[in-house]
């Protein structure tokens, strides 16, 4: 029995290294094309190190993409999603998960399916209405179209579904109404998931190319993917490796920080979200 339970501990240490070493390959090469000499951006090595180390790639990204203005807007345009996103999703997750009404089912159902709807498909009809509006080229357009997800709310409702039922009743005998018992009780207990699902919004708006590609046309509220996306778009040349390494790198700080902060809660949400009914 021992050496078949050694075995089965070896074979997951190994696909784990695998998974691992799959991971952050991607990582490493960045890491060392943007410090390395820009002539040995597209070189292949065994040596994960850097022949010399410069960071005049940083600085040539920094500068070229203007990526602090770039920063600002898509984290400003990612918490202001996030914050829509969170306001909007909360309350429909508990009424789907809580609240009995008639058609519930049949309602939690269409929310679900527009999951299968992928987002080119809306780009364009959201693109007329927000130009219609006339806010084409606002950071206000940027954000209106992921004011909500069904993704957040699915969720959100599995997870709201694990609360025991008698500690609501505890709140409603304590006289707390439904946005009191939300506020003070649901939101608390459920902060694992809503910390998942706020980690998951950050990063899929702040790497969101497709619709800033559409509204966004003015430099100035350029997103971090748009303002790495034009250092490939000035030249004709081939592009500097090296620069756009070091772009990736510093656009990906952000998302990175968010994940470091939010890691005890993101596994802690992972782990209770699929226990709903």
């Amino acid at each position: 029995m021992w050496p078949a339970r050694a075995l089965s501990g070896t074979v997951r240490f190994a696909f784990l290294a695998v998974g691992v070493t799959t991971a952050l390959l991607p990582f490493v090469w960045m890491l060392r094309t943007a410090l390395g000499p820009p002539q040995n951006a597209l070189g292949m090595s065994a040596n994960p190190l850097p022949s010399s180390v410069s960071f005049r790639a940083f600085e040539s990204a920094w500068r070229a993409a203007d990526l602090g203005p770039a920063l600002l807007t898509g984290v400003g345009v990612s918490l202001a999603i996030l914050a829509l996103q969170l306001l909007t999703a909360i309350p429909a997750a508990y009424a789907f998960a809580w609240v009995p009404f008639r058609g519930r089912s049949v309602l939690f159902g269409v929310v679900l399916a527009t999951l299968l709807v992928p987002p080119q498909v809306t780009a364009v009809p959201n693109y007329v209405t927000i130009s219609a509006f006339g806010l084409a080229d606002t950071r206000v357009g940027l954000v209106l179209p992921f004011m909500t997800h069904a993704a957040m709310i699915f969720l959100l409702r599995q997870y709201m579904t694990t609360i025991p039922a008698s500690v609501l009743e505890a709140a409603r005998m304590d006289g707390l109404g439904t946005p009191r018992t939300l506020r003070r009780v649901v939101v608390p207990l459920c902060a694992p998931a809503i910390a998942t699902v706020s980690v998951f919004s950050f990063l899929l708006s702040f790497n969101e190319y497709l619709w800033p590609l559409l509204v966004a046309r003015s430099p100035d509220i350029a997103t971090p993917p748009l303002a790495l996306a034009g250092l490939t778009s000035r030249s004709s040349a081939l592009p500097d490796f090296a620069q756009l390494a070091a772009g990736s790198l510093i656009i990906s700080l952000p998302t990175l920080l968010v994940f470091i902060v939010a890691q005890r809660r993101l596994a802690a949400g992972i782990s209770g979200t699929g226990q709903g009914d």
